[in-house]
């Protein structure tokens, strides 16, 4: 018997902003399964214009509260080669660190507060507080090293305040280096492989979907891109950060106040799996293994296992960012000041990896070092159209499922993408209007 199916949900609180998950089919066909943006434009791009290179980082942090370490890293990067300033290497480790902090804080999070719920059939992380109240306190512990870390190396949790054009204006010392080694090795690899045992156990709980689709993300040959890479798309193979343009190709659709991307296919991913496909090899030991304990091989095409290739990048961060900190310690700490010594005006390019994938920043100086136009690709509008395609894909697979489960899927794959707001921990309100 052929079915009609209608779906509204409305409004989901997993984007920036506002949006709906809109599904019609008529007659067993599908007429209509996408995700809708309905947020007003923030025009952040339109409020860098005429701003000091020593505020750029600043006003871009304030994209995302989550991602603000993100953010300004791609900021400083994009200021920096528009305006030829060199960093040391004792920076750049120090960013790492950062982003590695962010990383794992971001990903904890969203594994065990936002995507573990649906594991264990409860609403919200709260009722998990009774029933399983270590892997609450786990990934808390694991969000206030990620503080720690930032507090530390950045001056604050969120919105960096020590990160500049070209440097720092403060170096930690050796105390707190070694003191923030030893949380991380007695504190964080345990509440790691903890939440990597939880995941596990829930592996099976999983989706069996799967869509192969072009995944692209960084890529570095001398680490697991996550600072600084190539582009690397899964279709095409490497491009310079500066081919962004080419690779992105944002363009209009009716439903969605944000922009859409595609590359070689419809639609492409980026986040942690794509990482995880792209970039397998690089991984270090310890989230190979925790790779091999969730099943998780390189390609997979299950867009629901985005949440495990979190986890492993979870355990990848931690451990990366204790051999970074006994590199700085071996290296000595130099107190050295922020090389704002501008050498040439213009354009300047820049890519980061943020929790939920590829970000980039594009920005024009002119000769006064204000900025003259700019240009911000956040991750969550370049995954749209693949949300998009992966409904398409998974709504006919399931039509014959009851509407609970229908709705509890379609719930599990917009979470799975992690769409960048902070404080969504809200159900999603699913109708089904026949």
């Amino acid at each position: 018997m052929s079915k009609d199916l209608s779906i509204n949900v409305h409004h989901v609180t997993r984007v920036e902003g506002h949006g709906n998950i809109v599904v019609d089919m008529k007659n067993g066909v599908l007429q209509k399964a996408q995700l809708d943006i309905v947020e007003p434009p923030r025009f952040f791009e339109a409020m860098m214009k005429g701003r000091s290179f020593l505020e750029a980082a600043m006003i871009t942090s304030r994209i995302c509260g989550i991602c603000s370490l993100g953010h300004q890293m791609t900021s400083l990067k994009a200021t920096e080669a528009a305006l030829g300033l060199e960093i040391s290497e004792q920076t750049e480790i120090l960013r790492k660190i950062l982003v590695h902090g962010a990383t794992f804080q971001s990903n904890v999070l969203h594994a065990l507060f936002l995507a573990a719920p649906d594991f264990l059939n409860v609403g919200s992380v709260f009722p998990l507080v009774e029933t399983h109240k270590e892997v609450v306190l786990a990934a808390l512990r694991l969000k206030r090293l990620a503080n720690d870390v930032g507090e530390v190396i950045s001056g604050r949790a969120v919105h960096p305040i020590t990160c500049v054009p070209g440097g720092f204006t403060r170096i930690p010392t050796e105390k707190e280096l070694m003191q923030l080694r030893e949380k991380l090795f007695k504190e964080g690899l345990p509440d790691a492989d903890f939440a990597l045992n939880v995941l596990a156990s829930l592996a099976d709980k999983i989706p069996p979907f799967e869509r192969e689709t072009e995944y692209i993300s960084l890529y570095s040959e001398k680490e697991y891109g996550l600072y600084d890479g190539d582009i690397f798309s899964s279709d095409a193979g490497l491009l310079p950060v500066d081919k962004y343009l080419e690779v992105t190709n944002e363009f209009i659709v009716p439903h969605s106040t944000s922009k859409h991307a595609k590359f070689n296919r419809s639609s492409y991913m980026v986040g942690a799996l794509a990482r995880f496909n792209n970039s397998y090899k690089m991984l270090r030991p310890l989230a190979k293994e925790a790779a091999a304990k969730l099943g998780l091989e390189a390609p997979n095409h299950n867009p629901y296992m985005i949440t495990l290739a979190q986890i492993v990048e979870v355990i990848h961060c931690v451990d990366d960012t204790i051999e970074l900190i006994d590199k700085l310690l071996d290296n000595g700490l130099k107190e050295e000041k922020p090389n704002q010594e501008i050498t040439r005006y213009g354009r300047g390019i820049a890519a980061t990896e943020v929790p939920r994938g590829i970000l980039f920043h594009d920005y024009t100086y002119n000769r006064q070092g204000l900025i003259e136009k700019a240009n911000c690709i956040i991750p969550t509008g370049q995954n749209l159209a693949n949300i998009d395609d992966d409904m398409k894909k998974l709504v006919p697979e399931i039509v014959k499922e009851s509407k609970d489960d229908i709705t509890k899927k379609l719930e599990m794959l917009v979470r799975a993408y992690d769409p960048c707001i902070s404080c969504s921990v809200h159900m999603l309100d699913v109708q089904f209007i026949e």
